[in-house]
């Protein structure tokens, strides 16, 4: 993708300590902390607040100096080879920072919550984007949003750092920017792209809440948003480096669930394509693990969009949309072929692996820049062939005043849906090392705007089954 940003929480690289521009007008406080500050994780669910002297203070375990490390300012672990590669520096200090933020834990540890801001735009002309991992040459395409000389650029983003409010009975912090470069206004202009995440918790008390804004502009029309619970060791989602996050223990199809509460305030128009849960993760197409390299592995993916206005790509008219076949709860398979039982009208739309070498029949293949490796889609719409799973049944469910808390059996509907793999290997364990919530305003038309509140966002895993 042209540009994207993975946020951490308690550990970005974002400019620590700037006042977020328009926080007066929604009765935010602006004022500087004066507060001892350093933090534990994010998303602990036990307050990191600590009684010294009668004060209530939070301790933030990442530094100014900290965040603003840069390509040629050594810290500890650092690769010397990375030291003045912008690339390989970025993948090691999101370890460092990582490190920076853990907390002990059984099985194992885990360091915070990952917001990923992405822009859609591509410079075709660059060369900076693989095809399916494979380096290529500058090309003419009308396929991606550009404005011109810079559309990848990255976006201005101002921080402000978790905070005690209401006599220490309350933390908040959040960010806030544009994509669109120059300006420093509060976002709600016309033509003017926009993104918020405001994370707050009552101190000892439940879980974060995360409430997300998330505008399109003319020069930017294709943003995604979203909250993720990351593998805490080895390759996220759509990453071909080592990554770090919430998710201790790897959830595994089908042995386990998702538990969250979600409240659509705006949907962000016809093309956005809002992911009540998303989970993603890579293996080769022979099913082994996925090692790194960008020529075999593929980021797979499988996407429930609740956003009523999206409508079914696949249909016995567009077989290529559709995956191969269809299993059932009770494990009977339907071919796509079969115009009579197959559930068109449960999948938006379905897309293989560009590096495949053996599809059956016609099939779309996904697009190749999207990520540094070849990657492969399932989204699916809401449809009552799911109502086993918790997961929608029809249209409207979950959507703009229809707030609720999804328990989805994650595990069981992943164990059943088709991704492809080479004839004669065996199947892949599909190990899951992201699982997140958000939307994609797929380049629209228009400027658009998407504001939604995830809270209680949970992943349960659930015992072996025969």
């Amino acid at each position: 993708m042209g540009s994207e940003s993975g946020s951490k929480l308690g550990t970005s690289a974002m400019k620590s300590g700037e006042k977020l521009p328009g926080w007066e007008a929604r009765g935010l406080p602006t004022a500087s902390i004066s507060w001892e500050v350093s933090m534990k994780g994010e998303g602990s669910t036990e307050s990191t607040a600590v009684l010294v002297d009668s004060t209530l203070r939070l301790k933030h375990r990442v530094t100014e100096a900290d965040n603003k490390l840069g390509v040629g300012k050594s810290f500890s672990g650092l690769n010397p080879d990375a030291l003045n590669d912008p690339d390989l520096y970025a993948a090691e200090k999101e370890l460092y920072l990582g490190s920076l933020c853990e907390v002990n834990d059984t099985p194992r540890p885990w360091q915070f919550w990952t917001i990923m801001l992405k822009n859609g735009n591509f410079d075709t002309s660059s060369g900076l984007c693989p095809e399916n991992g494979k380096k290529v040459q500058p090309f003419v395409s009308q396929n991606f949003p550009c404005f011109g000389i810079g559309c990848m650029n990255q976006p201005i983003l101002h921080h402000q750092e978790t905070h005690l409010l209401g006599n220490g009975t309350m933390m908040r912090g959040g960010f806030n920017g544009t994509y669109d470069l120059g300006y420093f206004g509060l976002g709600g202009e016309e033509d003017i792209s926009y993104f918020e995440v405001i994370w707050e918790k009552k101190v000892g008390v439940g879980s974060w809440e995360f409430h997300h804004k998330l505008k399109t502009s003319s020069k930017y029309p294709w943003l995604m948003l979203y909250l993720r619970a990351d593998a805490t060791r080895g390759f996220s989602g759509g990453y071909h480096y080592d990554t770090s996050g919430m998710l201790k223990s790897l959830p595994e199809s089908p042995n386990f669930k998702v538990r969250l509460t979600l409240d659509v305030k705006q949907g962000g128009g016809p093309k956005s394509q809002f992911y009540l849960m998303d989970i993603g993760s890579c293996w080769k197409n022979d099913g082994s693990p996925c090692d790194g390299d960008t020529l075999t592995d593929v980021t797979r993916y499988c996407e429930m969009i609740i956003n009523p206005d999206t409508p079914s790509w696949c249909s016995p008219r567009s077989l290529p949309n559709c995956p191969l076949f269809h299993v059932t709860p009770g494990n009977r398979k339907i071919f796509r072929n079969d115009t009579a039982n197959f559930p068109y009208s449960a999948y938006h739309y379905y897309c293989a692996p560009g590096n495949a070498q053996h599809l059956d029949g016609p099939t779309s293949t996904c697009d190749p820049y999207s990520n540094p490796q070849a990657q492969e889609l399932v989204q699916l719409l809401p449809h009552p062939i799911w109502a086993k799973y918790g997961y929608p049944t029809k249209q409207g469910d979950g959507w703009i005043g229809d707030a609720r808390t999804w328990e989805l059996d994650v595990g069981a509907l992943s164990s059943r849906l088709y991704f492809y793999q080479d004839p004669g290997t065996a199947p892949a364990r599909r190990t899951w090392t992201s699982i997140d919530v958000g939307t994609e305003i797929f380049v629209s038309n228009q400027d658009e705007m998407a504001e939604w509140t995830l809270s209680d966002f949970d992943v349960l895993l659930t015992s072996v089954k025969s």
